[in-house]
């Protein structure tokens, strides 16, 4: 007999946890403790629903690595008791948090879904209640009293993402997410379409570990037309920076200018790691397919492949936090941990 899913609900901030004050209009902090009462609906669900949130609230524009440990910890804490976890967060963040908590958490067997909303909870039109409950819904399926999903995930107006495959897109619309290069994994309608094909497999019985420390020594660069070889040098010379991704056009291509590729190179030999990430929206790096990325492959860059710029400096602060060795770093960053990359 299938036993009721236990979901606990994790508030950080964020959109989805404002309530509007009718007589003045200003938004303010919504009281998860009075969940079901201000949302009925949610005792139609088959789960038992208990909610945490931050000591302080935080907008998701403020969300930092010390953060997301403080979700990782709440969930070991809580991995025992409960079948799956919902964590409300504020939507501009919100796929750097995925991918990150994606990585931090090893061994997961059990749903860690993202969502938000673009208007509070409280608003007329709001998108909060659709994505809230849903969200919840999705983190409650099981079968034969096992979840169905065992990965970090995204939900947002009725599509559930794979959490380090997302990028916010939209900030005016409420479909505010995409997942370029990996398919939707459930799509909701009059019901749940689910892809199970497209689930991260099932780990074998280990236990979860969570891995809290980042390592921030990191930066991005967006290659543009007229970057100067002072701006770059002046990043690559930054002290005790560790890792670097490099957003270049296209396929992965970049300047061949000779500055360039040795600023690049001096930067590698002295170990930073430097990672490629295309900034087209849909797409792959494909080092070598053009004459202006070759160069690139050839001093030792890794490639991103379609790895999202969110998932490719989580992933880079992760794999700098677990001191991997020079010799092998370019080799496990080209290698999907979390289902990140194809």
């Amino acid at each position: 007999m299938q036993s009721k899913a236990k979901i606990l609900l994790i508030y950080t901030g964020g959109t989805i946890g404002m309530m509007k004050d009718f007589e003045n209009g200003a938004l303010k902090a919504f009281n998860f403790k009075k969940l079901l009462q201000r949302i009925p609906e949610l005792k139609q669900l088959e789960c038992d629903i208990e909610t945490v949130s931050f000591e302080t609230p935080i907008d998701s524009s403020n969300m930092t690595p010390e953060k997301w440990a403080e979700i990782a910890v709440i969930i070991e804490d809580n991995y025992v008791q409960f079948d799956g976890f919902v964590v409300l967060h504020g939507s501009d963040t919100m796929s750097y948090s995925a991918s990150a908590l994606s990585f931090m958490l090893e061994n997961l067997s059990k749903p860690v879904i993202f969502t938000g909303s673009q208007l509070p909870i409280g608003d007329l039109r709001t998108d909060a209640k659709e994505n809230l409950i849903t969200a919840i819904q999705i983190a409650s399926l099981r079968q034969n009293n096992k979840p169905i999903i065992s990965e970090v995930c995204l939900y947002f107006e009725y599509k559930l993402y794979r959490g380090n495959r997302t990028t916010k897109i939209n900030a005016e619309n409420f479909n505010a997410f995409i997942s370029p290069n990996y398919p939707t994994l459930i799509e909701s309608g009059v019901l749940l379409k689910t892809y199970p094909e497209l689930f991260l497999p099932k780990v074998r019985i280990k236990k979860l570990r969570i891995h809290k420390n980042m390592d921030t020594h990191v930066a991005i660069i967006k290659i543009f037309p007229g970057i100067s070889e002072a701006v770059l040098a002046a990043i690559l010379g930054i002290p005790q920076l560790k890792g670097i991704v490099l957003e270049t056009y296209g396929a992965g291509n970049a300047p061949t200018e000779e500055w360039f590729l040795s600023l690049l190179k001096n930067g590698i030999t002295r170990g930073l790691q430097i990672v490629n990430v295309t900034q087209c929206s849909i797409g792959s790096v494909t080092m070598g397919k053009y004459e202006t990325s070759t160069a690139l492959k050839e001093i030792g860059i890794i490639s991103g492949k379609d790895i999202t710029t969110e998932a490719a400096i989580t992933k880079l602060m992760y794999l700098l936090a677990q001191n991997v060795p020079v010799a092998i770093f370019k080799t496990i960053f080209e290698t999907s941990l979390r289902g990140e990359l194809s």
